[in-house]
């Protein structure tokens, strides 16, 4: 038997999922997340699932994990002391960043820029100049940088240096003569370069990215060099890959050498999960929905594929490099509920978290949260909850309701219960929208594919509120960015900035260039594990009016393709095209100019997940595991409602609402005027009745 695992780390839980490559079966489970060491949770994790099939850890044959350890490290500013080397005359450039504000009118805002990172004091001008076309203007002074990394080291500490000097994505042999002289002098201390974590123009935006390379870096290191050790003490012969914020898995070594690039990865394995089973079921027009604890993700797929943005954020800070375009909010199933100063009642984004979690949990907590409507709502079972890891305890969420929201709005407690699902329902519709509707799309024409531990309890309704046509609850909802790590492709990039426009460049420059990000590609192909016999490659370019301050990527010609004039013209034309699509407006009469060429390295996972249909049981009816009350705004009250279990539904049966189905990793509701039908891949597709 060979074994592939697919290893989710959250706040609350860690979810596992292994698939047996030889007969395609596929078996979850879920343990508790170990916050003050995840490594702990990852264990635990691949000890219960290599238990569940019966197996040892030696027929292990693919690792595959997804983690936050980077993102965890910025948002709790607990990264390493670093200094950073720049130009001199630009020493402000982290602390000025944009100049924007904000909040026009909040006299005390925070500042939007990560200062938190380096102070002033650690950040050094380097007597250097490269000019915007490469010339060197003023050459690098050895002595003054060894000066420099003196002072940072010995007597501020620094453990990490970045180094940003102007036009090094250009020309980055003053940044590459820096690293050798710090590496000759303290071999010991991280260096981020950004010629190679972000070569890319706008000052501002790589010395962030670059900064945040450094600030994580060795957090990352001693993270997943830990694993991997962890893999050789636990007799598993397989290397250790991790899922990256493009949605690709790459190596541990390659995460180890660019942190960032899994910076906001979270939500990408979802969306690559989400993908699989909307492929699956012939819907290639979809849009993820991933309700968690804390927060729900939302993503549109066009046509089998996920949009890629290339600038994003992280807090108020700049984020700039390849993502899938996810749109987050806090609304999970640890959002508060609580009465705002005029009397309304909100939900979130406040959120309970893991510790101390909602009030059913039974772990401290006072406020009341969405779990905890969902609880006094009779949506979730207080002992079938996350694979039984987790007791319930419902007079707990009663009390919170009660005295936080019932008493203030002076109604009941399920009354309570249902308004905070109204209202949270209803922030996830227009979170859905702006995905869809404000960039042209109509949600009408696209499948919701809900999951996360709340999703499938909330879709039904989602579906209702914006007309769409239907909703698809995956067999393992619950685990499926777990899932996602396992179908997700593998990939490298390569990036080069042009700044050339579209009627004055060379084709032969653009070949050229492309031939030498494939070179740089092809370098690190093998250390990825992307095989010469499955490899793919992709080509796109980064463009815009003349102008225009951000850019849309555009596909070029795969590779073999001879690139000439009228190449570049058709590219120009698709760039036109896309621009109509999302901003619903194009000037085909400006310039357009060449911001950017990009290269992927990438291919299907070997071995390749696959499902088999289960067409078996067609004639069987539906037999509930019993009857439960729940709470419907259509009633009113509560109503005697069937539960099933999602293990015993086979192929055909049709559920008609109101229902609840229960399985180890999350629960479904389906309701009144509703009906769900299991397909051959035992998917709940939610229609109208």
């Amino acid at each position: 038997m060979g074994l592939s695992i697919g290893i989710d780390i959250g706040g609350t839980f860690t979810d596992v999922i292994g698939m047996d490559t030889e007969t395609r079966r596929i078996m979850s489970a879920k343990v508790s997340s170990s916050p003050q060491d995840f490594a702990e949770g990852f264990w635990k994790a691949v000890e219960k699932i290599v238990a569940l099939f019966g197996a040892s850890r030696s027929e292990i044959t693919r690792m595959v994990h997804g983690t936050t350890v980077a993102t965890n490290a910025i948002i709790q500013r607990k990264g390493a002391k670093i200094g950073i080397l720049t130009t001199d005359g630009f020493r402000g450039t982290l602390i000025i960043g944009r100049s924007a504000r904000p909040e026009m009118y909040n006299n005390f805002f925070d500042i939007p820029t990560p200062t938190f990172i380096c102070p002033l004091n650690r950040i050094i001008g380097i007597k250097e100049r490269i000019s915007a076309k490469g010339d060197v203007v003023t050459r690098l002074d050895d002595t003054e940088v060894i000066r420099a990394v003196k002072y940072l080291v010995e007597r501020e500490g620094v453990q990490a240096i970045a180094v940003c000097y102007l036009f090094s994505y250009i020309n980055p042999t003053h940044e590459q003569r820096t690293r050798q002289l710090i590496q000759e002098q303290y071999p010991n201390v991280r260096i981020s370069l950004s010629s190679v974590v972000n070569p890319r123009f706008r000052e501002y935006e790589r010395t962030v990215i670059t900064a945040f390379d450094a600030y994580v870096g060795s957090t990352m290191e001693m993270y997943l060099r830990g694993l991997e050790g962890g893999l050789h003490k636990h007799q598993i012969e397989t290397a250790l890959q991790v899922v990256q914020s493009r949605g690709g898995v790459t190596s541990a070594e390659i995460c180890i050498q660019k942190p960032v690039v899994t910076l906001l990865s979270g939500p990408a394995a979802g969306v690559a999960g989400g993908v699989f089973f909307g492929n699956l079921c012939g819907r290639e027009n979809i849009i993820t929905l991933d309700m968690g604890g804390t927060s729900n993700d939302v993503a549109l797929i066009r046509d089998g594929k996920p949009f890629l943005t290339i600038e994003s954020q992280l807090g108020n800070y700049p984020l700039r490099q390849a993502m899938i375009s996810v749109d987050t909010i806090g609304a999970g199933g640890g959002s508060i509920a609580y009465m705002d100063p005029v009397g309304g009642l909100k939900v979130g984004p406040q959120s309970a978290g893991a510790d101390p979690g909602p009030a059913c949990y039974g772990r401290g907590g006072k406020d009341p949260t969405v779990t905890d409507a969902s609880v006094i709502l009779g949506y979730l079972n207080p002992d079938y909850f996350a694979n039984g890891e987790l007791k319930l305890y419902p007079e707990l969420a009663r009390e919170a309701i009660e005295k936080f929201v019932a008493a203030h709005l002076n109604t009941g407690v399920a009354e309570a219960a249902a308004a905070i699902h109204k209202i949270i329902n209803n922030k996830m519709a227009d979170q859905l929208r702006v995905v869809s509707v404000y960039k042209g799309y109509d949600p009408r024409e696209f499948s919701l594919v809900a999951f996360g531990g709340a999703g499938p309890v909330m879709c039904g309704r989602l579906i209702k509120l914006l007309g769409m046509k239907e909703a698809i609850v995956p067999i393992i909802p619950g685990v499926l960015s777990a899932f996602g790590l396992l179908v997700a492709n593998i990939e490298h990039e390569e990036v080069a900035t042009l700044i050339v426009r579209a009627e004055e460049i060379d084709p032969e420059y653009i070949t050229r260039v492309f031939r030498e990000l494939e070179n740089m590609c092809e370098g690190k192909r093998g250390e990825v594990g992307i095989s010469s016999t499955e490899l793919r490659i992709q080509r796109s370019a980064e463009i815009r009016y003349v102008g225009q301050s951000y850019e849309l990527e555009v596909q070029f010609p795969e590779r073999g393709v001879k690139i000439t004039r009228d190449t570049i013209n058709e590219v120009v034309k698709r760039f036109h095209d896309t621009h109509q699509r999302v901003y619903q407006h194009s000037l085909p009469e400006r310039p357009v100019e060449l911001v950017a060429l990009r290269v992927v390295y990438w291919q299907e996972p070997e071995p390749r997940t696959r499902l088999n249909p289960i067409r078996d049981g067609l004639d069987r009816k539906a037999i509930p595991e019993g009857h439960k009350p729940a709470y419907f705004d259509e009633y009113s009250t509560f109503v005697k409602t069937p539960v099933y279990l999602r293990s015993n539904l086979t192929y055909g049966q049709i559920l008609e609402g109101p229902t609840i189905v229960e399985q180890l990793d999350t629960t479904t509701v389906v309701y009144p005027g509703q009906k769900a039908r299991v397909d051959e891949w035992k998917n709940l597709i939610i229609t109208r009745a």
